[in-house]
């Protein structure tokens, strides 16, 4: 069985050593292991990847009796068992066309039970991937959000991606799901904010335009940054070459941060992420 352990605690000497001891003890082969220390906060992460014939319940119970003397956040699962996303969009389709794609691929390791709209638009692009859509045009923004949370509960979501959703979800929501919800940014933050941003941008001239990924926070556009990227442009760039170009970026971006988040890979530490990359 492979499986994946992630860890975060308060720096100390031991930790790692604990570690691969309680690994170990679970008759376990190391096949994975990055750590890091975080010098602002002292926080300790640390992702290990280990194969073992023992079940998960036992190794679970040799790591938590290995580990607590580190009172760490400490998580384990099999990298079989996939996570479930619930995206949720508005009538911008290149973010969720991209994750659809890279999941019918294999090569984005999640499951995709629902996608929740408010607005009807991307209805057959949904359905035609045989996965159920969910029409809030009708529905106000709070019995929206009463909605997304009951799903949340009921399809046991462990993370909500925001593919282009232009709703702002309440201080509640964000605060009951911190840590669970990514939002794809249009500009590499901090940027233009407010309506057309691409116009913005084209009317200071800028030589590069990006995306953020970030989790979302009850404080707009303002979570923990996951990933980001940039291209560059011209003086020739038109608006609408600055959409076309930041509509590429946005859907790599988001994709990459899903597939961070789906593999255990995002440590929040503090105002910022700790990522760790193949």
């Amino acid at each position: 069985m492979d499986l994946i352990v992630t860890l975060q605690c308060k720096d100390q000497p031991g930790i790692v050593h604990a570690m691969t001891t309680a690994v170990l003890g679970a008759q376990g082969n190391i096949i994975e292991n990055q750590q890091f220390t975080d010098p602002s906060t002292q926080d300790f992460v640390m992702r290990t990847r280990f194969e073992t014939e023992l079940d998960i319940a036992k190794v679970k119970e040799t790591l938590n009796s290995g580990l607590s003397q580190f009172k760490p956040k400490l998580s384990l699962r099999s990298a079989a068992k996939q996570k479930k996303a619930l995206i949720l969009v508005t009538k911008e389709s290149h973010c969720l066309r991209d994750l659809l794609y890279l999941q019918e691929l294999g090569e984005l390791p999640i499951e995709i039970p629902a996608v929740v709209s408010n607005h009807s638009d991307l209805k057959t692009l949904v359905e035609s991937h045989g996965i159920k859509f969910i029409d809030q045009s009708k529905v106000n923004q709070a019995d929206a959000e009463a909605q997304i949370s009951k799903l949340v509960e009921e399809l046991e979501i462990d993370l909500v991606v925001l593919a282009r959703y232009m709703q702002i979800l309440s201080k509640e929501f964000c605060e009951n799901m911190f840590g669970r919800i990514i939002n794809i940014h249009h500009s590499f933050l901090p940027g233009f904010k407010g309506a057309k941003p691409y116009h913005q941008a084209h009317a200071r001239g800028v030589k590069t335009i990006g995306a953020t990924a970030h989790f979302v926070t009850p404080d707009l556009d303002e979570g923990p940054i996951i990933d980001q990227d940039v291209a560059h442009v011209t003086h020739a760039s038109t608006p609408e070459d600055l959409i076309a170009t930041g509509r590429d970026i946005e859907r790599r971006v988001l994709s990459r941060a899903v597939r961070d988040f789906a593999e255990d890979r995002i440590f929040i530490v503090g105002d910022k992420t700790v990522v760790f990359h193949n």
